[in-house]
């Protein structure tokens, strides 16, 4: 569909890329991923047609159409929401007004003999036609649908667009490129302003909906659950993977050993020439095989070896002093903006080392209840800081209370104590701040840049009690590694505000949810948590009033535990169609179950089989590499197994 040829760029006689090839095919799903700075983005402006390569071109069909959405992008203000979404319609809207027109026109005519009434009556025709073959019926519809599934209310829609953050009127201009359907979704950072629930949404229009998409993100959960192939840009060139990007790591691994024993190789060749030009270079009888030798050496073309991955490097926190039992006591919190509530009645309790996450839509008060626990908001109810309590916090504007004039390794050096002094340069390095970098001045640094900065200089602060703030905004898998693993690893108390399903699981054993106006405690990990959900989304219909269904609103998902109480206080039962509905997952499930068992048995017994052949001593490549694939099978075909036993259990 679309053909890429070849291309390269150059910033300032520097190349970004050299010779890239690749062809997106119709309905591809392909991550983009490198390096900041590799030329992710520049790549997607270039298919976009908003800038153009040095050298090498692009060919694609006249009639193609592309949806590119940057990182950031000039926005409307001059209209409601609705209004604004709708504009991804305008071609037919503007069919409908001429359909309206010429209606009103026929109206009041009477010559019906006439060619000119013969020709409104044909475009007339020809319109119906062609809104009945687009859907045009269906626009209010499709609008509705997309602006809730990206998190507006429709008490939004009717707001001027200039009253919402920029983070909101990015997500408007995202529904309009999903409203155009076009042939290639060219999407660069798509999650960064979106939460859980509205990037759940997205990957299934994406899975279900959209056509061929390339995307950049940092979000590994999405890429993997959008993607089926991904494009790495390293060193200038682009490897092509055919899996999705969990996949593709352990292949990049094994690309990466290769080019390193390849380069070793090589070394050691120039190094062997090297040493025989040396050795006979001032002797006569010589000269001629020299000479081949330094032309030899001349025609060799250095092997490159990708990125060395730091994800190796492990950051450990300063140890602090012991908070107390509690580090932080709910009491009956609730907080009020003029008449608007948005949250009340919160309570609960955090216990010393517990790891819990702020989960919810943007708006319903995760950030606003961080404000009231650091005392910068007041707020109705109590609010206990424990004993000894020493809070490191990471606001989502952090990055301006930093030092302007400081260099960004002095901001670092000025915190780092004991060994962490000796590995500021590594550190910082790891979070991309690598050569001249350590030496500009923090006022001369991007927002991205000075947020990375915040983040390396809470992470070296003794603290019993982090509170962090989308902190991973800004921050590239390889990094989001790092700083999961240090949290991971942090002995004290942490609450983690976070859209990122992948940087949260393994991380917290609880998450509270906000919505509604409440806060819920949900017991587990987060895919535990959005497991509890999508199975309270099967009983919505139970709870919602004959109103709620006309208006077609939107029921939130509440735990488990809180819909089955629901549940009791009506007639406790499903009715034809839920039951209809339970049973064909069950029956799914099952049949999953059993077809796993049946695989994991046939693994078992070829696993049997090729250890017999190592103990006999038949220990060739080939066995040994089937093995190992076997054994990979084996665990991953447990791991699903365990997971469909878990849905099973939930279902019964």
């Amino acid at each position: 569909m679309i053909s890429i040829n070849n291309i390269s760029v150059e910033f300032s006689a520097r190349p970004l890329f050299t010779d890239i090839s690749f062809v997106i095919n119709k309905n591809d799903k392909i991550a983009l991923t490198g390096k900041n700075g590799a030329g992710k983005s520049t790549l997607l402006k270039i298919l976009a047609g908003q800038e153009h390569p040095t050298s090498g071109s692009i060919s694609m069909p006249g009639d193609i159409t592309i949806g590119y959405l940057p990182q950031q992008m000039n926005v409307s203000d001059d209209t409601t929401l609705i209004e604004e979404a709708r504009k991804a319609f305008s071609d037919l809207l503007d069919l409908n007004r001429e359909l309206s027109e010429i209606t009103d026109r026929l109206s009041e005519r009477d010559d019906y003999e006439s060619e000119e009434y013969r020709k409104l009556i044909e475009r007339l025709d020809f319109l119906n036609e062609r809104l009945a073959i687009e859907g045009a019926s269906n626009i209010d519809a499709e609008v509705e649908s997309t602006l809730t599934g990206l998190g507006f209310r429709r008490e939004d829609f009717d707001r001027p667009t200039s009253e919402f953050s920029g983070g909101w009127r990015m997500r408007v201009e995202l529904a309009k490129i999903l409203l155009k359907r076009p042939d290639v979704l060219l999407l660069d950072e798509p999650t960064n302003h979106l939460d859980i629930e509205s990037i759940q949404w997205l990957e299934q229009f994406m899975q279900t909906k959209a056509r061929a998409v390339v995307l950049v993100s940092h979000d590994r959960a999405f890429l993997d659950n959008v993607t089926g192939r991904t494009i790495e840009i390293s060193c200038g060139k682009a490897y092509d993977y055919k899996v999705n990007y969990s996949n593709f790591l352990e292949l990049r691994r094994e690309r990466v050993a290769q080019q390193m024993r390849a380069y070793e190789n090589q070394q050691k060749q120039i190094a062997d020439i090297e040493d025989f030009i040396e050795r006979f270079r001032y002797k006569a009888t010589k000269a001629v095989q020299v000479q081949s030798r330094i032309k030899q050496l001349e025609k060799i073309v250095p092997i490159e070896v990708d990125e060395v991955d730091n994800s190796r490097l492990r950051l450990k926190f300063p140890p602090a002093s012991r908070s107390g039992d509690f580090p932080l006591i709910v009491e009956d919190v609730g907080k009020r903006y003029g008449d608007h509530q948005v949250f009340d009645h919160a309570e609960f309790t955090i216990r010393r080392g517990e790891k819990v996450a702020f989960v919810g839509r943007n708006g319903e008060g995760k950030s606003t209840l961080v404000k009231c626990i650091m005392g910068e908001i007041p707020y109705t109810g109590t609010l206990k800081i424990g004993h000894n309590v020493q809070i490191g916090y990471f606001a989502q504007n952090q990055a301006q209370l930093l030092d302007g004039e400081l260099t960004v390794f002095e901001t670092i050096d000025n915190v780092a104590t004991g060994d962490m002094r000796t590995k500021v340069r590594d550190i910082l390095g790891a979070f991309m701040f690598g050569g001249e970098a350590v030496d500009k001045k923090v006022k001369v640094l991007s927002g991205g840049e000075k947020t990375r900065l915040a983040m390396i200089r809470l992470l070296l602060e003794p603290v019993n009690f982090l509170i962090l703030d989308e902190p991973t905004n800004h921050l590239d898998i390889t990094t989001k590694d790092i700083l999961k693993e240090a949290i991971r690893d942090f002995t004290g108390t942490v609450i983690v505000v976070s859209h990122d399903r992948y940087f949260l699981d393994g991380l917290v054993d609880k998450v509270y949810e906000f919505g509604d106006g409440k806060v819920r405690e949900n017991l587990g990990g987060i895919y535990d948590f959005l497991r509890r959900k999508n199975l309270a989304n099967l009983n919505q219909l139970e709870t919602r009033t004959p109103e709620a269904a006309k208006a077609g609103t939107q029921t939130q998902a509440v735990p488990a535990e809180e819909n089955n109480t629901d549940a009791g206080k009506t007639d406790g039962k499903l009715s034809y169609a839920e039951q209809k509905e339970r049973q064909r997952l069950i029956n799914r499930v099952e049949k999953a179950i059993k077809r796993l068992e049946a695989e994991i048995e046939k693994l078992e017994t070829e696993q049997q089989e090729l250890e017999g052949k190592l103990a006999a001593g038949d220990a060739t490549e080939e066995v040994l590499g089937r093995y190992a694939e076997v054994q990979k099978l084996l665990e991953k075909a447990m791991a699903d197994w365990e997971s469909e036993q878990e849905k099973s259990e939930m279902l019964k």
